[in-house]
């Protein structure tokens, strides 16, 4: 049904099923060998699979909004029809990026009125993490009242992107990408097909071939598809896909990476992590990830120098001095080159030893200024430039640790109330035990002089 359908008549009548129509020769392979039932769809055996809790809900007609999230190709267009169809709703699609809030208030108008006619509505909104807030509230009363039926399709986290109002309202699922060797199968199943797929053809496809292709469609079955539909034009007279033409027409392994988005954070958390682990191997695998997902290399620079302070910090202190020319040396080299900068940063850090005292010990600092009151100076902490000053008490009993023995004096440095904290908590790890031994002898020293001895 078009969006812009608004005559009731037009919402209420029944539609033709999905299944019932077969895409046009000219339709990409992707689309014509969408699957039409549950059956025909591979994958999402978590959700899907005999026994699970969403194929219960659409056999018993008890599939209400819902939220589907997950990359792209792996079949949230697919199920949502297929709800359609097994549920005998009418079935409205568009996309958030080219519909507006004119359009929303149109279509859910006209499906208020087919459920006064009994008529049920399927609304699929593709990309819905695109529309803002006013746009997503429009959707809020319909839903409530069960006017429409929602199903929103996302390749966001819904719980960043979702107004909490309607995602109370919905149930969230979670697509997975397919796996290698479904996606291979589905492959095979497209050559075989002689009414939707390229069965007319005749054509044959090495095994490696589309173990090739499945492989860098990192689970985006649109993908595979698209590539394999480019690897039949290749064919000649021998009527099979070898291996190198569908590395022709793969050209470039389809990435799961958007820069501003979750993909993002995870990436660079799991880089994080694996250098915190003192994991080289896994560190270097997750910036080339990010490098290969076009990441913007000076934001790598950042966090890597980040990592130096919060996780190698006195432990290893030239690391920080490391990463900083890692970075200098980036800007001088560009890329490719520049990258093996960042890489060998990643690995020294991986292997270096690990402290996290001094990013502990400011956390602890933070702590307290934010659940303390701002305590004043000690006197004898403060300068004295006015007689005034000196009269009020003001630099009084400073002792110049120049002029003490072992040059620390026995005197408070922190206020009052604060007198006893220690914030500073020194590993055993790399040269940090050399400070660790430094930092004991000064509280002897300092504890010696308040004793007297």
């Amino acid at each position: 049904m078009s969006l812009f359908d608004n005559q009731p008549d037009a919402v209420s009548a029944s539609l033709p099923p999905p299944s019932s129509k077969t895409p046009r020769s000219g339709a990409p392979l992707a689309e014509r060998m969408r699957p039409r039932s549950l059956d025909e769809l591979l994958g999402q055996e978590h959700l899907v699979g005999p026994g699970k809790p969403l194929r219960v809900q659409i056999e018993h007609d008890d599939a209400g909004s819902m939220i589907f999230w997950g990359p792209p190709g792996v079949g949230k267009t697919t199920l949502a029809k297929i709800i359609a169809e097994t549920t005998k709703a009418n079935f409205i699609e568009f996309s958030a990026v080219t519909s507006g809030i004119k359009e929303i208030k149109q279509v859910m108008a006209s499906a208020a009125k087919a459920a006064e006619m009994h008529s049920r509505t399927i609304l699929f909104v593709d990309e819905i993490h695109r529309f803002n807030k006013a746009q997503q509230d429009a959707f809020l009363p319909y839903v409530e009242r069960g006017a429409i039926r929602l199903i929103g399709a996302t390749t966001e986290n819904p719980s960043f992107e979702i107004i909490s109002a309607l995602l109370s309202r919905c149930r969230v699922y979670v697509l997975e990408p397919l796996k290698e060797e479904q996606i291979v199968a589905l492959l095979g199943r497209a050559l075989a097909d002689q009414e939707r797929g390229l069965g007319a053809l005749s054509l044959t496809a090495d095994d490696d071939a589309l173990e090739l292709i499945a492989a860098y469609s990192s689970g985006d079955c649109r993908s595979a598809y698209n590539t394999l539909e480019v690897a039949a034009q290749l064919v000649q007279d021998q009527k099979k896909i070898t291996k190198a033409m569908a590395a022709e027409a793969v050209q470039r392994r389809v990435l799961m990476y958007d820069k501003s988005g979750e993909e993002h954070y995870n990436l660079i958390s799991a880089l994080h992590k694996s250098v915190r682990n003192s994991d080289p191997d896994a560190a270097l695998y997750w910036l080339g990830r990010m490098f290969a997902g076009g990441e913007d290399p000076l934001y790598l620079a950042r966090r890597i120098v980040r990592m130096a302070i919060e996780d190698i910090g006195l432990a290893a202190p030239e690391a920080l001095n490391l990463c900083l020319s890692a970075k200098e040396a980036y800007d001088f080299l560009g890329s490719p080159e520049g990258d093996l900068a960042l890489a060998q940063a990643v690995v020294y850090l991986s292997l270096a030893p690990k402290s996290n005292s001094v990013y502990t010990a400011w956390g602890a600092v933070q702590e307290d200024i934010e659940h303390t009151r701002q305590e004043p100076v000690p006197l004898h902490l403060r300068n004295a430039p006015t007689k005034l000053m000196k009269d009020l008490g003001y630099s009084a009993g400073y002792k110049y640790a120049h002029d003490e023995q072992d040059k620390v004096a026995e005197m408070d440095c922190l206020p009052d109330a604060l007198r006893g904290r220690s914030y500073y908590q020194p590993t055993q790890e790399g040269r940090e035990k050399q400070l660790a031994a430094r930092l004991e002898e000064i509280r002897r020293i300092r504890a010696g002089k308040r004793g007297g001895g």
